[in-house]
């Protein structure tokens, strides 16, 4: 079968005599018309009045992965019955590996999992809307802990979009989450100077030209891998080999213990937080800041909040301590 495209970007198909089908009267039925979408898409993008999103396709898993990526990341993504994990429990979990070298360059994806899991209560109305997942999908449901063993026991880095929320989640789940390297692809990127509007998975995917089916752990890590090796024209390297970097150095954890009560709004427009202290951290306002800008930020608050010598408690942090509970 032979093909042409017409100005539309539909594939005119010219059909085998066999094939060809007959009008009333005797007539033959010469053509038949098979919309090609990528030449129409390519057509509608071109006139410069339309934006086209393409299904985000997951990528193949490498029987034989090639050589040159000696380190094995993890993408992880969870869905939960609520946002305590001390109350709230795992509902869905998706883990892609993936090797990848010392730059930080994506070489082949290496294993899927995703598994369904019953929790305690029912699963609330809300996280059913949100998610899809519903008491019916999960009843019986376990998370199959020796397979998801094999893929994260190897992992150099963990990799969550938002792993102050996934990484406590995850150890509360299971030990074999503890004791390895996280990095946060909402925190540790900086996706307003790489062109996005945002930092949320949707919005991320929706501007490198993909939509997917979100919400959904497996769906949600494909496409997180798909953002994180995207490079933009101008741009110095793609997203994931930033993350990487980043999660090498170390990071400072500043409690403004005792702080002046008057001086709140001022921490609070230089980014720091208000912790009550229910969640093992000191009753007090913090921030997180790179290791080298820890004096710079001593010396604002001695001068600027405290206004005498104070020596406020820094808790050094790496990647195998960032994101944990507490």
């Amino acid at each position: 079968m032979t093909s042409q495209l017409d100005f539309f970007g539909s594939a005119t198909a010219r059909l085998p005599q066999a094939e060809r089908g007959r009008k009333a009267g005797g007539r033959e039925t010469t053509q038949k018309t098979v919309p090609d979408d990528e030449a129409l898409a390519a057509h509608l993008e071109s006139t410069g009045n339309y934006r086209i999103l393409r299904k985000l396709q997951p990528r193949a898993v490498s029987e034989q992965p090639r050589a040159g990526f000696p380190r094995q990341g993890v993408i992880l993504d969870t869905e939960t019955t609520g946002l305590n994990h001390r109350t709230d429990e795992i509902i869905e979990i998706g883990v892609i590996t993936f090797t990848f070298d010392d730059q930080g360059a994506i070489g082949d994806i290496t294993g899927v999992y995703g598994g369904l899991r019953q929790p305690g209560t029912p699963i609330p109305e809300e996280i059913t809307r949100l998610t899809g997942i519903t008491d019916e999908m999960v009843a019986g449901q376990s998370i199959d802990i020796d397979r998801l063993t094999s893929l994260v026991d190897g992992a150099d880095l963990i990799i969550a979009h938002n792993a102050g929320f996934d990484r406590p989640f995850c150890e509360a789940f299971s030990p074999i989450f503890r004791n390895k390297a996280w990095a946060c692809s909402v925190s540790e990127i900086d996706w307003s100077a790489r062109g996005f509007e945002g930092s949320k998975l949707a919005y991320l995917i929706g501007q490198s030209g993909y939509f997917h089916d979100g919400h959904r752990a497996v769906d949600d890590c494909f496409a997180l891998l798909e953002v994180l090796e995207q490079q933009r024209p101008g741009q110095s390297g793609t997203p994931f080999m930033e993350l990487y970097e980043a999660s090498q150095h170390s990071r400072v954890r500043i409690y403004a213990e005792n702080s002046p009560f008057d001086m709140k709004d001022h921490l609070k427009k230089r980014g720091y937080r208000w912790s009550d202290g229910s969640d093992g951290r000191p009753k007090s306002w913090w921030v997180e800041l790179p290791e080298e800008k820890l004096e710079d930020e001593l010396h604002f608050l001695r001068t600027e909040i405290y206004r005498w010598d104070a020596d406020p408690t820094v808790k050094y942090l790496t990647a195998f301590d960032r994101f944990k509970a507490g």
